[in-house]
Parts: structure tokens; C-alpha cells; sequence
């Protein structure tokens, strides 16, 4: 842990590793805290490795694999919020064929392309180390892009969240906010990305929310304290993995879920007491 903090203030890499921390933690405690509350965590895996089918059509296009994971999260976020409600599907059934399908043929393009991407490995297992200023930037307009959502629908995102029912006899449009606030999981798995990969996205979405909501019951206080909690997540399992040189993502998943059994243990001490 020692090296890390000299090692900070030479390399500009760890900077923008460290700024990515900073950005990840805010769409994920928002999202996420949606996400626990709703219990749609099985949609966000689901939408994640959809991801893989865009990524692997724009690489064996020549595109940017990332404008293809957002285009690709967008669609499959869309398409699993319409056919869920309009056609009455069992979102457990739907997910899983978006899950399964979405990797078999983002599978089949990489394979049909020509040669070895490193860059593209780094999407599905993360690197954080590899965050570059381009990234940085679509990260900074996707939290940005988050926040104006939540804030400006948070009333109607709360009713939606606790009770549909309720919502609905508000005139809520149940429907729509269910649809965008899928599109807006599709993003954050976007923004997290780079940091835990395709694989491990859904583990830093869900266990900082969940730990979270061990404390505190209002929706807004969770959103605060889960992105103060992501934001510790990931930095320490940037500081910790960078000495022995683990993978960072990897390192802060495993962080992440001693992190959300000690707060486990701690609500129950709390009850026992």
C-alpha cells in the first residue's frame, strides 16, 4: 500500500485510474440503489452481457467497441423493459435468453475477427489501469447524464420504486419510468465497464447499494451512502491490489463482498443487541 501514493503522484495512469473511481462510484450508488430497492439486479446482469453482441459487431466492423457496448446496453435495456410489458413475458425467462444470446454472438463475431485485442479482453474483465482520457470523458457525460435524469424524476422513480400501484393512481406513467430507468442500469453498466468488466459489473452495481441499505430506509439517503461507499470500494481496491499487482477490478469485487458481509454481521449484532 506504501508504494502506491508516491507511485500516484509520478504516473499519470494511476490518476486517471483514480479519477475513474471517483466516476464510477457516482452511477453506481445511484443505479444501483435502484436497482437493490427494485430487486432487478437479474436485469442488470442480463443487459451487461448482452453488451458483449455490440462489442463484438462494432470490433469486427472496425468500430469503437465501446460505442457499440452503449449502442448494444440501449437496445437490449429497451427491448427487455417493452417485451417485459407489453407482451407479458416472465423477465426471469427474458433476461436469461438476452444473457445467453447477447455473449453467443458477440462470441462469434470476436472469433470471425482477425487477430488478438487486448483492448477488447480489457471491456470483459476490466482494467482500470487502462482508463484513458477519452473514457474519463464518457464517464464524466454518462454520471452527468444520470444525476439530471434521477434528479429532475426522483419523485416519480420513488413511487415506481416502493409502489407501482400507488404510482399508477397518480397518474405516474409506470411504464415509461420502468423503461428509462432501465436504459439508465444500461448505462451505468457502460460507466463500470472499464473498471470491473462485462463479467464482475453487476457485483460492483448491486454490493454497495445493498450495503447500504443495511442502514439507512429512504431511497435519497441510500443513493448518498452507496456512492460514498463505492467510492471507498474502488479506491481501496485500487490501493490494495496495486502492490502485489492483482487485478484491480477483481481486487475490488472481492473488497466489495467482505465489505457487505461485515455489514451483514453488523446489522445482526445490532439486532441481537
Amino acid at each position: 500500500m506504501s508504494d502506491f501514493f508516491p507511485a500516484l503522484l509520478e504516473h499519470g495512469f494511476l490518476q486517471r485510474a483514480l479519477l475513474a473511481c471517483v466516476l464510477a462510484g457516482v452511477g453506481c450508488g445511484v443505479i444501483g440503489s435502484y436497482v437493490v430497492v427494485k430487486r432487478v439486479g437479474f436485469v442488470g446482469g442480463g443487459i451487461a452481457h448482452a453488451i458483449l453482441a455490440g462489442m463484438g459487431i462494432a470490433y469486427y466492423l472496425g468500430a469503437s467497441p465501446l460505442a457499440g457496448a452503449l449502442i448494444s446496453a440501449l437496445v437490449a435495456a429497451a427491448a427487455i423493459g417493452f417485451i417485459t410489458l407489453r407482451w407479458r413475458q416472465d423477465e426471469d425467462i427474458l433476461v436469461a435468453a438476452f444473457w445467453s444470446v447477447g455473449m453467443a454472438v458477440g462470441v462469434i463475431f470476436i472469433s470471425r475477427t482477425p487477430g488478438y485485442s487486448a483492448d477488447l479482453m480489457s471491456y470483459l474483465f476490466g482494467n482500470i489501469l487502462l482508463v484513458g482520457k477519452l473514457d474519463l470523458t464518457l464517464m464524466a457525460l454518462l454520471d452527468a447524464a444520470i444525476v439530471a435524469v434521477v434528479y429532475f424524476f426522483y419523485k416519480p422513480i420513488l413511487a415506481t420504486a416502493f409502489d407501482e400501484e400507488f404510482a399508477r393512481l397518480r397518474n405516474t406513467r409506470v411504464e415509461a419510468i420502468y423503461i428509462m430507468m432501465l436504459c439508465l442500469i444500461a448505462l451505468t453498466v457502460v460507466l463500470l465497464m472499464r473498471i470491473a468488466g462485462l463479467i464482475l459489473v453487476i457485483a460492483l452495481l448491486v454490493l454497495p447499494a445493498a450495503s447500504a441499505a443495511l442502514f439507512v430506509s429512504s431511497l435519497r439517503a441510500m443513493m448518498l451512502l452507496a456512492m460514498a461507499f463505492s467510492l471507498a470500494l474502488t479506491t481501496g481496491g485500487l490501493v490494495l491490489s496495486y502492490g502485489p499487482d492483482l487485478p484491480a477490478g477483481a481486487g475490488i469485487i472481492v473488497l466489495a463482498g467482505l465489505f457487505y458481509g461485515l455489514c451483514l454481521l453488523s446489522r445482526a449484532g445490532r439486532r441481537r443487541r
